[in-house]
């Protein structure tokens, strides 16, 4: 059996082409897959070929969120045939020392569906058919969409990023970027209870979706450079940051709008970027990074199926996969598009 593959070669080079498929062994499933999002480290790989130090270095087949339908079970897979299922691309080895002390994020032999992390680069998603571990699967519920099942994964992350905050519960927060995370870490604050989630972006079409996940205010600082002026006064206003864009003036504009002892999450990812040290320093401010998930995936499938977080309004275009360099080139394009899913 053979299935379409979107494989990238290096940067640019995007190709549709065929590939084996085994079928399923012990604990594993075949999945028919259904829907598949593109995400920004998808985009880095496609545009710049990496970011920071991570390069593809081979041949890569993207994508590590997606959903797909169950069609086969090798023995001992507790999964049921015509099953909907959200993928968890991550997979940790389970017995070096992150993963003894609770810690699987970190896990020294992680392997991670679609990551140019290590080498050889582990295969991701964008395909029509996939083998996977059944214990990889996680059943949706039946009104769910595989367009909604699919962004299970980048709700695990903001679910992850939210638990590194600490409470949320009537805190004033801001958030800083409002791309597909952005715009889920507004859904994700909405839901712990934060009292006013303010969102700030360089494009309106990004600001109007933040408004529909749950913000109470947005801003566009393209438009004025001293947007934020009115929440530092007093030495910040903010008590929590959750900062999505990895832009450094975004970066220098949370320091300066949150309180002191405030709280800053970095979601979003890139190289190196400079930052105001005597700032965090002189506010006492507490700067966490976030990595992944773990066992945010079955809570962000349960919150999708009950649609207590609502991601129908982030996700904005899906192309068949023989159009993967198109929606690659549509999902680069921030005034147009958000969530960019691939279907099969």
């Amino acid at each position: 059996m053979r299935t379409r593959v979107a494989r990238l070669y290096q940067k640019g080079d995007l190709r549709v082409e065929t590939a084996a498929v085994a079928a399923p062994g012990p604990g594993e499933v075949l999945l028919k897959m259904a829907a598949a999002g593109i995400c920004g480290s998808d985009l880095h790989y496609y545009q710049d070929g990496g970011f920071g130090p991570v390069r593809v270095r081979e041949p890569i087949i993207p994508g590590h969120e997606a959903s797909g339908t169950v069609s086969q079970t090798g023995e001992g897979a507790d999964v049921t045939a015509g099953t909907l299922v959200a993928v968890n691309p991550s997979q940790p080895c389970g017995h070096c020392e992150y993963c003894h002390v609770g810690m699987p994020i970190h896990c020294l032999e992680m392997r991670f569906m679609g990551s140019a992390m290590r080498l050889p680069h582990e295969q991701g998603m964008f395909r029509e058919w996939l083998v996977v571990p059944a214990k990889q699967c996680f059943a949706v519920g039946v009104a769910t969409t595989a367009a909604e099942a699919a962004c299970s994964e980048p709700l695990s992350v903001c679910l992850h990023a939210a638990s590194r905050a600490g409470e949320i519960t009537g805190k004033r927060v801001l958030v800083t970027g409002a791309g597909p995370i952005g715009a889920l870490m507004v859904a994700v604050a909405s839901y712990y209870g934060a009292s006013e989630i303010v969102v700030t972006d360089l494009a309106d079409a990004a600001l109007t979706r933040a408004k529909a996940m749950g913000a109470s205010r947005t801003i566009n600082v393209s438009k004025n450079a001293q947007s934020l002026a009115e929440f530092e006064v007093g030495k910040g206003y903010f008590d929590l940051v959750f900062e999505c864009s990895a832009a450094a003036p975004a970066i220098r504009g949370a320091i300066a709008a949150i309180r002191p002892r405030g709280t800053i999450v970095q979601v979003g990812v890139t190289g190196d970027v400079s930052i105001p040290l005597n700032a965090i320093v002189g506010k006492e401010l507490q700067l966490h990074g976030t990595q992944r998930f773990h066992e945010e995936f079955g809570t962000a499938v349960e919150l999708i199926s009950s649609r207590k977080i609502d991601v129908r309004p982030i996700i904005s275009h899906s192309l068949p996969l023989e159009e993967a360099t198109a929606a690659f080139t549509l999902a680069g394009d921030r005034s147009a598009a958000c969530k960019v899913q691939l279907i099969f």
